[in-house]
């Protein structure tokens, strides 16, 4: 075993070489080498014989001798790290190794040999190996110091995004039945006559067919009657020579002579997608984006929020968008998702990195956003309406970080605000979209996702093209 030797007054000191053979002779011998750091009476440092930096990060760290011999004293305390100045312990030959070992009353036990956990002994318990579940409850019981540290390095309250697995997976499979389903009606997976489908994906009758949000199948439009003729899925010509009616493209069944009722609409297009291009834009987000709020949300608060958002993105769009235009797509959930992080931001200010920064990059996004809505198949009141009912319902299931009683206080405020104003909005934008006419209530919102155009009317009617036949 090695052992320490402090230096003895009587070495030598003023020898040029005298400290390097003293070092090779004590490594030689197995012994610990101190450097030491020379002082005179008057604890002023003259001499040493060591260099100041041992190893990166460690110093020496001296103070003066209490002895009483005149000339020089030494002090040959070596410290890595630590700031506080260490004591030698008892060198005398009965002094134990470890401090307090032979104290009554401690008691020591091998960790390498300890003895197995014995069930039958009633003396120990159990080790704690609690379930998931269990841990999703107390997610929210863990030290607030450490709530802080994971929300700055981004980790939430699940390691895996389900949810979003989930319905992209299914959202993939829908697009392949979609491809399937235009290809049997035209012989082609992509719509190319009479008209090229931008986003690669099937004619506009197949989407309606398939589930849009298209008002003519969910309520009576009086210039849209269920009687109406337009192209067939399985037209190809230009002009149209396969023609059906509204009721015939619907599907499910037709209307039986009642009037149309096919409310499913609001919650089906957020799984259909207008081609291959805009299946692409919207997982990507979905992946990225979507999926990091479900980690720090949780399943159960983001599945609410997701769908909350993206139904009443349709309702919106269904209020003020054109009738005769289908729309599709799971932009407005994932605009629901991406409100969620403005209430991140704004909530969890002061742990963000360069919060003014990510605003500004954050409004930017929100802007290129909302420009996309204006492209064909694609609906911007989805995109404005699932924002708005993702900052509400978001508010209420995101867990925020309140370190005072103000900011809890001002949490739970706009919880209890966000919450009936989240239904109330429901409610009255169902009932405006099934009772009354939204034109009238807003007659210049229609522009909002819609640019004119001599093809539309310039925004005004049904944005629809008609088909007319002579018997």
């Amino acid at each position: 075993m090695s052992t320490t030797r402090p230096l003895a007054h009587n070495d030598k000191i003023n020898d040029g070489d005298s400290a390097l053979n003293r070092r090779d002779s004590a490594i030689q011998n197995g012994t610990r080498y101190s450097y030491p750091t020379y002082y005179d009476t008057d604890d002023t440092a003259i001499q040493t014989t060591s260099p100041n930096v041992l190893t990166d990060g460690a110093h020496v760290k001296s103070q003066a001798s209490n002895s009483t011999n005149k000339g020089f004293s030494v002090v040959d305390e070596y410290d890595a790290y630590d700031t506080k100045p260490k004591h030698f312990a008892d060198e005398t030959q009965d002094a134990p190794l470890v401090k307090n070992a032979a104290a009554p009353g401690y008691q020591y036990q091998d960790l390498e040999f300890a003895e197995p956990y014995d069930p039958t002994d009633v003396n120990t318990k159990a080790p704690k190996n609690q379930s998931s579940f269990a841990k999703f409850l107390a997610s929210g019981k863990y030290p607030l110091e450490q709530r802080i540290e994971d929300k700055k390095r981004g980790i939430g309250r699940q390691r895996h995004p389900f949810v979003v697995y989930t319905l992209t997976a299914a959202m993939v499979g829908v697009m392949i039945y979609e491809l399937i389903l235009n290809s049997r009606q035209q012989g082609s997976p992509i719509s190319l006559k009479p008209v090229v489908n931008p986003m690669l994906g099937p004619s506009s009758s197949a989407l309606i067919n398939l589930g849009a949000r298209y008002p003519p199948c969910m309520k009576l439009v009086d210039a849209v009657p269920p009687t109406l003729n337009i192209a067939c899925m399985n037209n190809t010509a230009n002009p149209v020579d396969r023609i059906c009616t509204i009721e015939d493209v619907c599907g499910f069944g037709g209307f039986h002579d009642k009037t149309p009722n096919q409310w499913f609409r609001f919650i089906t297009p957020i799984f259909l997608h207008a081609g291959i291009i805009h299946l692409l834009l919207n997982m990507l987000a979905q992946l990225t984006l979507s999926a990091q709020i479900e980690r720090e949300m949780g399943s159960g608060g983001f599945f609410l929020t997701y769908f909350a958002a993206g139904i009443f993105g349709n309702v919106l769009g269904g209020n003020f968008s054109l009738v005769g235009i289908p729309s599709v797509g799971a932009s407005g959930a994932i605009f629901g998702t991406v409100a969620v992080t403005w209430v991140d931001l704004l909530a969890h200010w002061k742990y963000q990195y360069r919060p003014v920064r990510k605003l500004i990059f954050m409004a930017i996004e929100l802007l290129i956003g909302f420009a996309i809505g204006y492209i064909p198949y694609l609906d911007n009141f989805a995109h404005i309406g699932g924002f708005v009912m993702g900052l509400l319902i978001g508010t209420i299931f995101y867990p925020v970080i309140s370190t005072t009683k103000r900011h809890r206080l001002i949490t739970w405020t706009f919880r209890l605000i966000a919450a009936p104003l989240a239904i109330i909005l429901f409610v009255l934008l169902i009932r405006n979209f099934y009772t009354s006419d939204p034109y009238a209530a807003c007659a210049g919102c229609r522009y909002l996702s819609c640019i004119p155009t001599s093809s539309n009317n310039h925004c005004k009617g049904t944005g629809l093209t008609t088909t007319s036949t002579s018997v």
